[in-house]
């Protein structure tokens, strides 16, 4: 059994969710999301509460019984109260700047390297040093923190890159003369 399918997910003030067939739409004050449902489960709506089923007792629809229901969980939060994902930039130079509806970062290479933002996600810059990504969908929320770490990761000799703000970098010891 899920123990995290069982609890069924509420829909806050604000927030209208809708089931047509197998596609789930949650519509709030910070957008709307839309969920294929797996062909394993099956949702319903009643008292202002989305609860998720298994439609059999195989080890495929148990699986996707408790994911389901976190995604329907990430949908209704993020459409009423969205998410947030913060970067530090660490080094001599390296800085980043919105340009228009570009993301410009400056970290030591030779060129600029330019992010498009997609529209449905907003991306502030307060420090030169520091990144804040905002928007509904928790996935591409996270997605677009890790690509843009990748550009460059923190080392652990010096600890320069780029760094979720709640990351900590173990540093190593540098070379003994």
């Amino acid at each position: 059994m899920s123990r995290i399918g069982k609890n069924p997910v509420t829909i806050p003030q604000g927030v209208t969710v809708e089931l047509a067939g197998q596609m789930l739409t949650c519509k709030g004050k910070l957008g709307t999301l839309q969920l294929p449902l797996s062909g394993e489960v099956t949702a319903s709506i009643a008292d202002g509460k989305v609860t998720v089923a298994p439609k059999s007792e195989t080890k495929r629809a148990r699986m996707h019984w408790g994911t389901m229901r976190a995604t329907i969980n990430n949908m209704v939060t993020g459409v009423s109260k969205g998410f947030t994902k913060s970067l530090e930039i660490e080094g001599v130079g390296y800085r980043a700047a919105v340009q228009g509806k570009n993301l410009v970062l400056q970290l030591g290479y030779s060129h600029d390297i330019t992010f498009p933002i997609p529209s449905e996600i907003k991306i502030t810059c307060e420090k030169p040093t520091s990144i804040t990504i905002t928007g509904a969908d928790r996935r591409q929320v996270g997605q677009i923190a890790a690509v843009l770490r990748s550009y460059r990761k923190p080392e652990p000799y010096k600890g320069k890159g780029i760094r979720y703000a709640t990351e900590h970098i173990r540093r190593k010891e540098g070379k003994k003369k």
